[in-house]
Parts: C-alpha cells; sequence; structure tokens
C-alpha cells in the first residue's frame, strides 16, 4: 500500500512539471522579480501622457512595484534608506501608460535554492526525560 501512495506522489509530480514547464527563463525572470521586490535592484519607472507622449512622472530607485487593479493604480514602495521607505501611488486610466526599465540589471543565481523557518510559525516543543 505505501508503494502504490509513493508511486501516484511521483506520477502526479512528475505530470505537474510537465504541465507547467520549467524553462530557464522563467526561472530566471522570477529570480529577477524577487531581487526587484526585495529592493536589491536599481530600476526606472517612467509614467508618461499617451495623449501628449509627455512624461509625467520619473522614479529610479530600488523599488517594489505591485498593479493594483481593483483601484487602477499603481502601488510602489521605495528603500530610501538603511529601515526607511516611501510609498507612492499612481492612477492609471486610458491616457496614462508607464515603463519600468532595469537601470543596472541584476546578478541571480539560477541555482539558487533557500528554505526559510519562520520563528513565529514553528511550534514550540519541550522535551523531557525520565530518569
Amino acid at each position: 500500500m505505501k508503494n502504490k501512495i509513493i508511486a501516484a506522489f511521483l506520477a502526479a509530480t512528475v505530470l505537474a512539471a510537465s504541465v507547467t514547464g520549467c524553462r530557464e527563463a522563467d526561472k530566471v525572470s522570477y529570480n529577477v522579480s524577487q531581487e526587484a521586490d526585495n529592493f536589491n535592484v536599481i530600476r526606472r519607472l517612467t509614467v508618461l501622457n499617451a495623449g501628449t507622449d509627455k512624461p509625467m512622472f520619473e522614479l529610479v530607485a530600488a523599488f517594489s512595484l505591485t498593479i493594483d487593479a481593483v483601484d487602477n493604480q499603481l502601488e510602489i514602495v521605495c528603500e530610501t534608506g538603511e529601515g526607511q521607505y516611501k510609498k507612492h501611488f499612481i492612477g492609471l486610466n486610458e491616457w496614462t501608460l508607464y515603463v519600468v526599465e532595469d537601470v543596472e540589471g541584476a546578478s541571480v543565481d539560477k541555482y539558487h535554492y533557500e528554505v526559510n523557518f519562520l520563528p513565529e510559525m514553528i511550534v514550540p516543543v519541550t522535551f523531557t526525560s525520565k530518569d
């Protein structure tokens, strides 16, 4: 019975990997995005008036960008110093468009593997012995 469960698990894993695909470009893209969201990449955000082609806003910084489709806006968090952050909101409409440019590039290890144990998620355990 145990062997059947293991075989079913392995078959499901292989099927999931083949369906989702695992292209090298996808891995690198994900890693670059993670580096940017962790304020390790200097990027340029330019917001343009699509009707006039005039720039309305430009930001060059280490920032994390979220597209809020509900409020139709960009939400940008910038790291401005050690433990210091600023948040900006840019409303989007049919006359605005934006471009995000990676200014310096990101050094990303495509083989990076990391496991994080968050202390608040670990249940304390006490071991006692009977002597």
